[in-house]
């Protein structure tokens, strides 16, 4: 091998694509923050993977991408050939590209990252599968065989589509409902545009009818269909319904005028950007499932945000806020930065377009006014405690540190959480305490069940509704290898054997 192909690393340093500039971003431009790389870009990136031995980068990935293999097709310009790997592991490679936490994933575990400056495998991830849309490229179904076998999706987010997409690949026939008007669930509703941009996930709903998949959009099971007739009229069901049950704190002052919840927020922001209309949204005569949780937003042009949570979530609200034309935004977090729960590239853009970050700071009340609008947050000074269950250090109180931050406009993004609805628990599904469903993990649980099957043998679920909230790779993770069971069921059916 040559010198540029060995050693291209040191030649070549890390780099992401262009930018948004930031007075276009601070100015409100709600298009994706980052651009694509060219082929040349992407051949220099791609070429200073150094195909290490192990991997580190393809464990770390939750679905296991082939990445030192799909890098080294770019560099020999064979762009289907490198799609097709992407989608053999992933059904979402474009999102993921785009939305992964690469810093904490592959790219945190590349060993370049420890002085180099890691491969820049997500945008070449983007660069593969856009590239190869963009020419034509679809996913070969031909030589799928059809098992005559049906199964009800319910939801279509990223752990629906990702079973339906498997589903297709073993001859099942998928239907999936949602209760949204669109397909992506947080992709669509959750995630802003300048992260992900919404004709990302028009082209994927595309790619999908393609392979054969159904969609039956503005219908909520429970409401709209029970689960009794889904159990009738289709060979299995998957349950992909995310968690969107609002955790608040309990903070007192948090019902004032003023103050938000941070999906919500979300959601309705997301979709006046989209240009969607609420007075015009209807299914079947009546507003579309999730209007009616609608937030009014306030105009938020030179008011004073701030928002409470460091997450993923936390970081998409202050930088919608900033592009909102908010006078100032403000997060503020329990614990320090390193123990902040989202992503550090999304931090650093944030922290770039003007958002002030306090750190160590405990949200103890809302205060308001004597109308009951908000008027600001009282803050007390934290320390780091002994770890709590999950190994996370304790934010623990300084006496006598409290202080109060002016804030016209609170936004609370301390998270989301499962809940089992009743037509689950039904079927005679578990599900635990804080909402998730209760599902098998395979031989070695000792229930017997198959990974991601329920109490009922004929429904499985997987993402957040299983896990709670987390990443959209983990959910089209959970959906994809939920398929696997579900194929594995079906055929163990077909032959008379229970499973």
């Amino acid at each position: 091998m040559s010198r540029k192909q060995v050693f291209q690393f040191l030649d070549l340093p890390r780099e992401m694509p262009r930018r948004i500039p930031l007075e276009l971003r601070t100015a409100g431009d709600w298009g994706e923050l980052y651009g694509r790389f060219g082929a040349a870009e992407a051949d220099h990136q791609a070429g200073r993977c150094l195909d290490c031995g192990n991997p580190y980068c393809s464990w770390k990935c939750p679905v296991h991408n082939a990445i030192p293999q799909w890098l080294q097709l770019v560099q020999e310009n064979r762009i289907v050939e490198a799609a097709e790997l992407c989608h053999s592991t992933n059904p979402l490679p474009e999102v993921c590209g785009r939305v992964c936490p690469q810093d904490r994933l592959c790219e945190g575990s590349c060993t370049l990252n420890d002085g180099f400056g890691a491969v820049t495998i997500g945008a070449v991830e983007k660069y593969i599968v856009d590239t190869a849309f963009a020419r034509g490229w679809r996913p070969d179904l031909s030589e799928v065989k059809p098992t005559g076998q049906r199964v009800a999706v319910v939801g279509a987010g990223p752990a629906g589509i990702g079973c339906a997409d498997r589903l297709a690949r073993n001859g099942i026939q998928a239907v999936v409902y949602d209760r949204y008007e669109q397909i992506g669930g947080l992709l669509q509703f959750g995630i802003p545009s300048f992260k992900l941009d919404k004709s990302v996930i028009a082209l994927r709903r595309e790619v999908l009818e393609g392979m054969g998949v159904e969609f039956r959009l503005g219908v909520e099971v429970g409401r709209d269909v029970g689960i009794e007739q889904l159990l009738a009229e289709y060979d299995a069901v998957f349950l992909g319904t995310g968690a969107y049950r609002y955790t608040d704190g309990g903070l007192p002052g948090q019902d004032a005028d003023g103050v938000l919840p941070a999906l919500p927020f979300l959601v309705q922001n997301g979709r006046i950007v989209a240009g969607n209309d609420p007075g015009l949204a209807t299914s079947m005569g009546r507003p579309i499932a999730g209007w009616e949780d609608k937030v009014k937003l306030p105009d938020l042009a030179g008011r004073h945000v701030v928002v409470l949570g460091g997450g993923d979530t936390g970081m998409d609200c202050v930088r919608s806020c900033i592009r909102l034309g908010a006078a100032r935004v403000t997060c503020a977090y329990r614990r320090d930065e390193a123990s902040m729960p989202g992503s550090a590239r999304e931090v650093a853009n944030a922290r770039e377009e003007g958002v002030r970050f306090l750190f160590n700071r405990l949200p103890l009340a809302i205060e308001t006014d004597a109308e009951g609008r908000a008027t600001g947050v009282r803050l007390v000074e934290t320390v780091l405690g002994e770890p709590d269950a999950r190994g996370r250090r304790n934010a623990v109180p300084v006496e006598g540190s409290e202080s109060v931050i002016e804030a016209d406009v609170v936004i609370i993004a301390f998270g989301f959480s499962p809940q089992v609805p009743e037509w689950m628990t039904s079927l005679g599904i578990e599900g635990t305490p804080n909402g998730r469903i209760v599902t098998g993990t395979g031989a070695r649980d000792g229930s017997g069940r198959l990974p991601y099957q329920t109490a009922h043998p004929r429904v499985f679920a997987g993402g957040d509704a299983v896990r709670g909230a987390d990443l959209v790779v983990t959910a089209v993770a959970e959906g994809r290898d939920a398929a696997q069971g579900i194929a594995e069921m079906l055929a163990l059916r077909a032959q008379g054997v229970a499973a």
